[in-house]
Parts: structure tokens; C-alpha cells; sequence
């Protein structure tokens, strides 16, 4: 049994986004990601920070303290060097909810080894730069789509292949009856930037989209409100 997980952060605060925004967490940062996403907010984190190791038990009892949640992030909590200390958060800690923030690297492995009663969102962040990336992310739509516990939380970029992507997404959801209702339930749309500044400016469009396909709008609200 694993009684310590590697982190570069571990901290209290509130989820900033998507799905579960406001709600109170517990935030553990891995440190590594398989990705390179030039809007990233946390990439200068995960470069200048050292890994640290972290009791399940100093964990827990933080838990309890705060009467929190857990938001498992990074970085990547699926690539291969986390993925066994995230199924080890994920099944040996108890906690009112957990958030695993994710671009879907292993998200299905993932899913299938996590303990099914636990209450666990599955936040899913496709990063589409590439024709591979944008199949990568449609496919993992179409599986997850009748998933209550999976969520779609998308940086909206004003391009072709973005605007092809929802429209791909909404279709998917349009479809299928039992899920032709879920696009607010399911998807959620946020601006790009690292800047208050930025993130106000390029909200219209995410407004639009929203509005156009029954989308939530997301804001990233650690950055507008300047909470860590």
C-alpha cells in the first residue's frame, strides 16, 4: 500500500473552474504533463517547483480540517509516472468529492480502476493543436458521452479546428436522445489567457459559443479574483 504520493503543491483553496467552481478543495499538483500548451497557467510552477513527498494521512487530515474536497491537477495526473499515485488519492482517501483535472491521456484506464461508489468528476480538457489531437479528443467524447461523471471543460481558441470541434461535440450530443439534453450539464467553455486582462477580453466569443449550442460558460476565476 502506498502511504506517500510526490506533489509539487498541496494546498486549500477553491476551484477556480469548470463544473465545480467555488467549491472548497484540497488541491494536489503533480509535477510532469505530456503536453506543451502555450496558454498554460501553471507551466513556470511545474518547471521551478521540486517534488515533495506527501502522507496520505497529512492529507486526509486536511480533508477533514477544511471540510474539503480533492482537485488532483497538474501537469498530468494520467501520464504513467502519477498515474499510481492518483488511483492510490482517488481509492484510499475519503473525501465529499473529487475533481481529477485531465487532457485524457489515461483517463479510461483511469475510470476503470477507480473504486465505482467513489464521488468522483472526471474533468476532461482536450488540447487540440493537431488532426491526431482533435480525433484523440472526439473519440474520447463519444465514449464518455452517457458517463455522468465525466466532463468536457474546453479553452476556447477562435480557429477552424476549434469551431469544427464543437460543432462536432454539439452533433454528438444532438443525436442521442438520452443525451440530447445534457450540453449544459456536460459541456463547459472558458476563455484562454493567464491574465485577468486577457481572460475578460476573450470572453465574448465564449459567450457566443455558449449561447449557440447550449454551453456553460466557465470562467477561471483564480485569475480574475488573484486566489492561488
Amino acid at each position: 500500500m502506498m502511504d506517500t504520493v510526490k506533489l509539487i503543491e498541496n494546498f486549500c483553496s477553491f476551484q477556480g473552474e469548470g463544473k465545480d467552481s467555488g467549491r472548497r478543495m484540497i488541491f494536489l499538483r503533480f509535477k510532469s504533463c505530456n503536453r506543451n500548451c502555450r496558454w498554460c497557467d501553471t507551466a513556470v510552477r511545474m518547471r521551478i517547483t521540486a517534488e515533495a513527498s506527501h502522507t496520505l494521512k497529512d492529507i486526509q487530515e486536511s480533508i477533514y480540517k477544511n471540510s474539503a474536497g480533492v482537485c488532483i491537477t497538474g501537469g498530468e495526473p494520467t501520464v504513467d509516472r502519477h498515474f499510481d499515485e492518483c488511483l492510490t488519492l482517488l481509492n484510499d482517501l475519503k473525501y465529499p468529492l473529487a475533481n481529477v483535472e485531465t487532457n485524457g491521456y489515461r483517463l479510461e484506464d483511469l475510470i476503470k480502476s477507480v473504486i465505482l461508489s467513489k464521488p468522483v468528476h472526471y474533468i476532461f480538457s482536450p488540447k487540440i493543436f493537431s488532426d491526431n489531437d482533435y480525433d484523440f479528443a472526439i473519440e474520447l467524447v463519444k465514449k464518455f458521452i452517457r458517463n455522468p461523471n465525466v466532463f468536457y471543460k474546453i479553452v476556447y481558441e477562435n480557429n477552424i479546428m476549434m469551431s469544427d470541434f464543437l460543432e462536432e461535440v454539439n452533433t454528438i450530443l444532438s443525436l442521442d436522445s438520452s443525451t440530447q439534453f445534457l450540453h449544459s450539464q456536460k459541456v463547459w467553455i472558458m476563455p484562454e489567457g493567464v491574465t485577468r486582462e486577457d481572460l475578460i477580453k476573450n470572453s465574448g466569443p465564449v459567450f457566443d459559443i455558449c449561447e449557440k449550442y447550449n454551453f456553460s460558460f466557465s470562467s477561471r476565476n483564480h485569475i480574475i479574483y488573484g486566489f492561488i
